[in-house]
């Protein structure tokens, strides 16, 4: 049984062939301009499913990156005090062995502790450092000062604040998934804690200059000089633990950054468009709709007037 054709259906057919090709330029000319082979998630469920989840990847890395630089900005500054910390250190040794000398005069003597005076305030200047706004040693008290650096110790009987003013909280940063790093150092590690205490280098530096006042060339030269080169190995040692967590950092920037142009990779395969493709693709569309058109006109057009000439 054969079924009859209508000029009713050939005219329906015509169209839904011309929508069709119409359609695929439309999405072909929308994958032109924005450069994207996923313009709507319909286009392909899954492709943009992975890109959306490439993206939140790619986000993540990202903030790890800020955080990393973040880090390393606040370890940089932090090295510069202790640098800085450590130059006047061996300063003071310079001259805690010249104050152990027996054939200096009392009035040389009182002359180094002044300056020994002013070295300590210099120190305690240098552990008020800050990097954006807030002080790099005083632990979560960023806001506080964590030494008083206002006074100087210029006459023994005048009471000076050593205390440290920070805390021994962690200033931690996120530098990897579920990977931390704490990037700060407290001041009472580096300058002391408690107020005229000894055995840290602010109490050290009191004691040195409190002998050199008295004229006792026996503590001078017997036991200052090893604390302070105590002190200073210190120091030291807590650079060193800062240069090692800058070299983590260094590492990590490094492997964000591997992760990142491979994250990318993978998105931009998932979603961009192979643009020489889809150039090529709506020239043939073109092509295609061009002669459909033609096609089409000359079937609709034809009717049975057409048959009776």
């Amino acid at each position: 049984m054969s079924t009859r054709i209508t000029s009713s259906m050939t005219t329906r057919s015509v169209l839904s062939d011309l929508n069709r090709i119409a359609a695929q330029q439309d999405l072909t000319r929308r994958q032109m301009s924005s450069g994207k082979a996923i313009t709507k998630p319909s286009d392909d469920p899954y492709g943009a499913a992975r890109a959306m989840s490439l993206r939140t990847d790619l986000a993540g890395v990202k903030q790890h990156q800020r955080n990393v630089d973040e880090a390393q900005s606040w370890m940089s500054a932090t090295s510069t005090t202790l640098s800085s910390i450590t130059d006047l250190a061996q300063k003071a040794r310079e001259l805690t062995v010249q104050g152990a000398t027996d054939t200096l005069s009392q009035s040389g003597r009182d002359a180094i502790a002044d300056q020994i005076d002013q070295l300590i305030a210099g120190m305690k200047q240098e552990g008020n450092a800050t990097y954006d706004g807030r002080y790099v040693l005083g632990g979560s008290r960023t806001n506080t000062p964590p030494f008083d650096s206002a006074l100087t110790k210029t006459d023994p009987s005048v009471t000076t604040n050593d205390a440290y003013s920070g805390d021994a909280a962690s200033q931690l940063r996120e530098i990897g998934p579920g990977v931390t790093l704490a990037v700060n150092v407290h001041g009472d590690e580096v300058l002391g804690g408690a107020s005229g205490s000894t055995g840290n280098l602010l109490g050290v530096l009191r004691d040195v200059a409190t002998h050199l006042r008295s004229g006792d060339t026996s503590a001078l030269g017997n036991g200052d000089i090893k604390a302070v080169s105590d002190q200073i190995d210190n120091l030291l040692a807590v650079q060193a633990r800062v240069g090692a967590g800058m070299n983590r950092l260094d590492t990590a920037s490094s492997r964000l950054a591997q992760i990142e142009e491979s994250t990318t990779s993978m998105l931009s395969n998932t979603e961009d468009a192979d643009m020489a493709e889809v150039i090529t693709n709506y020239s043939t569309q073109q092509a295609v709709y061009q002669s459909a058109l033609n096609a089409g006109a000359r079937i609709v057009q034809t009717s049975l007037l057409d048959f009776l000439h």
